[in-house]
């Protein structure tokens, strides 16, 4: 992941072009305890999006999550269907198969 989720931002809106306020922003980072980031693994039971996914996720106030995976990317899986690996620390693992142990003489 090349980078980085970044630090925040103090401000809580988004002006227009006049200096107005146009969006209010969340207060905090973690939404439905998951943060940009995290390491997680979505189940999804049914629908286009059905199957098992697996990579980082990038969290939406509205709970329909966007997960990045080894095999692409996968938007609006729904928070309830994702399940916490491992919280972002501010490294970028990278997921892959364990090989083998070789016996040596």
């Amino acid at each position: 992941m090349a980078g980085g989720a970044g630090r925040g931002s103090y401000a809580r809106t988004r002006p227009d072009k006049h200096g107005f306020a146009r969006l209010r922003l969340p207060r905090s980072g973690r939404l439905f305890s998951f943060a940009t980031g995290d390491l997680v693994r979505a189940v999804a039971p049914k629908g286009e999006k059905a199957g098992t996914h697996t990579g980082r996720v990038a969290v939406r106030a509205t709970g329909s999550f966007t997960i990045t995976t080894a095999r692409g990317t996968v938007q609006g899986i729904n928070h309830r269907h994702v399940r916490l690996l491992q919280r972002a620390d501010g490294y970028a693992y990278t997921l892959r198969k364990e090989q083998g142990v070789s016996s040596r003489p």
